[in-house]
């Protein structure tokens, strides 16, 4: 398989793309995903994780609002993660994850993941290339066990931004009201460091693909949610779900 380089990909959706159309296409999309999703959980056979990556400011959230919030809540659970916590760290670094896999039936959406265990932890010199590389293996087993052992399938989106549309979007945190809330310092400090995050996302690409990963364009926020949205719709279709009979 050859090795993903980010900057060899584009963050914006290619020239020739409508994006009148697309939107409409995402619509219809969203109208059959609340269905596709009723019948998931009526069915309970397949789950889905669905595990969303990005830099800051790449529009985690913002996609789990315009692809997710169209599916009844009660078959859909997001967890968002963040610095571990003291009790959290006294575990091993999968411990805090595997408690919120999802049950057959629902969807689940990690906004970041145990993926953080092996980016910012390395950027930072938390751990060592060597710490790091078994840490790779065993998110590869974990993956492997839910995917082969409870039926989730699993899908893994990067959310692809430029650093300078990061930048314009950091900087927006600071001067409009309703994204003021959103704003830390920190997250300038972390965008300095954008290349070795972008080196480690490519070794992570490169080591943790037994589950493809979907590299998702995230200038544009209406390419982004439609891509993810397509993306699960597909996934979806193809696992040929029915509804269960009438209970005897």
């Amino acid at each position: 398989m050859k090795k993903i380089k980010l900057s060899e990909i584009d963050t914006r959706a290619p020239h020739g793309v409508d994006k009148g159309a697309a939107k409409e296409e995402f619509n219809e999309i969203l109208d059959e995903l609340d269905g596709l999703q009723n019948l998931l959980y009526a069915e309970g056979k397949h789950s889905i994780l669905v595990i969303v990556q990005g830099m800051d400011a790449s529009g985690k959230d913002g996609l789990t609002r315009d692809v997710f919030t169209s599916m009844n809540p009660q078959g859909v659970n997001v967890t968002s993660y963040k610095e571990p916590t003291h009790e959290e760290l006294s575990h091993d670094f999968l411990w805090r994850i595997h408690h919120h896999v999802p049950a057959k039936g629902m969807v689940q959406i990690f906004n970041r993941s145990h993926y953080e265990d092996i980016l910012i932890t390395r950027v930072h010199k938390l751990v060592d290339d060597d710490t790091a590389k078994k840490k790779m293996h065993a998110i590869n087993d974990f993956e492997r066990l839910l995917t082969e052992h409870n039926n989730t399938h699993i899908l893994k989106f990067y959310l692809h931004i430029s650093h300078k549309e990061q930048l314009e979007r950091l900087d927006e945190r600071m001067k409009k009201p309703q994204k003021m809330w959103k704003y830390s310092p920190e997250d300038f400090k972390e965008s300095k460091l954008w290349d070795e995050y972008m080196g480690y996302y490519e070794d992570a690409f490169a080591h943790c693909n037994e589950v493809p990963w979907h590299i998702i364009p995230a200038d544009q926020n209406w390419y982004k949610s439609y891509l993810v949205a397509k993306t699960l719709h597909k996934t979806l279709k193809g696992l040929n779900m029915k509804y269960p009979g009438m209970k005897k």
